[in-house]
């Protein structure tokens, strides 16, 4: 059976555009240096029930051959054959001003053909920063968020087995690079906007700016440069924590997110609309095949056949109307439209060809 599906939408519009909402100057902006740092180490996990890497995984068993040659045991990597060891990668996030003997969370993940890491423990392993320099040490149980049971064809397998964390596994060994510079101090906008970046400099002027000094001044649209008032030139932690609880309007561009694997639609609830006429139709064409049987009379000189029988059928819904008045939103339109009993896909298309003809000014993106 094959079916063919057309829809078909006539849309004139204009949309108004502008979207403000209050916001935390902690939640729109970060201060520059004030950073995580990304940190990745190889290690090795042991105590696998028969389920590390195999044989074929030549860098694991070479790995612990290495391990045991620092203790002084001397195995030949080629004449090893263990399956509790799983060769891994291990992750971590450095928070800033992360001072040594503080204990962060890692995670680890299979490189060669392990099929599960439940029940392994970390060995010690060093993670670096992308200067090459060691800031963690790791080491401890995994914990993982899947399982395997069952064996073979019969099994069945919950999430993935071969990643694991290991919470508070990491012990920072070096202080973390982040500074705050009180000569150079600079805010860095989440979003860069040239409307926002003005808006946050005024606000903060607002209310620490004294004599005709500015305090922050907009380099661009995504940069703000800080120079901390007399009051608070030995108090620069208090002044960016009075800082951060500062509101300002921040502007945002009108943007509606598209799935269309899953058919979600996800918009702003003002994106306003003018008057719109919307005419929706649908053309259904049906090719449908069957087999007939045609079978001889009993002891007659024949054989048994099979014939197809093709049919094709079309079905053609009248056009459907929608009116959106003066002042509506495109929550109003999309109610509109299912009231008509659009499907959600049929919905996602009407607003592409909106955008493509340039009636919506507001932003379309397909994930």
């Amino acid at each position: 059976m094959k079916n063919l599906t057309m829809i078909v939408g006539f849309v004139m519009l204009l949309a108004e555009t502008g979207w403000a909402a209050p916001a935390r100057l902690k939640e729109l902006v970060a201060i520059e240096g004030v950073r995580d740092n990304q940190l990745v180490g190889y290690g090795l996990v042991v105590g696998l029930n028969g389920t590390g890497d195999k044989r074929q995984t030549i860098f694991a068993a070479q790995t612990l051959a290495n391990l045991l040659g620092r203790m002084g045991v001397t195995v030949n990597p080629q004449a090893m054959q263990v399956k509790n060891v799983a060769a891994v990668m291990v992750t971590a996030t450095l928070p800033p001003f992360a001072q040594p003997g503080t204990r962060v969370d890692v995670t680890v993940s299979t490189i060669g053909d392990a099929a599960n890491l439940q029940g392994g423990q970390l060995l010690l392993t060093s993670l670096k920063g992308v200067d090459g320099q060691t800031y963690v040490a790791a080491q401890g149980a995994l914990i993982t968020a899947g399982f395997v049971a069952g064996r073979a064809a019969n099994s069945q397998t919950v999430n993935h087995p071969t990643a694991a964390r290991v919470p508070s596994g990491g012990i920072v060994e070096r202080a973390s690079p982040s500074q705050i510079s009180a000569t150079s101090l600079r805010l860095q906008l989440l979003r860069a906007d040239f409307s926002t970046a003005a808006r946050v400099a005024k606000v903060i002027n607002e209310r620490f700016a004294s004599q005709g000094t500015l305090v922050a001044q907009a380099e661009s649209s995504a940069v703000i440069a800080l120079l901390p008032p007399p009051a608070y030139s030995a108090r620069l932690v208090e002044f960016l924590a009075e800082m951060e609880m500062l509101t300002v309007d921040a502007d945002r561009r009108q943007r509606i997110v598209i799935n269309e694997r899953t058919g979600t639609i996800v918009l702003g609830k003002d994106v306003r609309l003018a008057p719109v006429s919307i005419l929706h139709g649908s053309l259904a064409v049906e090719v449908q095949t069957s087999l007939d049987v045609s079978q001889p009379e009993p002891l007659a000189a024949g054989t048994t056949t099979v014939t197809p029988s093709v049919g094709v059928g079309s079905k053609e819904d009248k056009a459907r109307q929608v009116s959106v008045k003066p002042g509506a939103t495109v929550e109003d339109l999309v109610r509109g439209l299912q009231a008509i009993g659009s499907t959600p896909r049929e919905i996602i298309a009407v607003l592409q060809s909106m955008k493509a003809a340039g009636a919506m000014d507001a932003e379309l993106e397909v994930i």
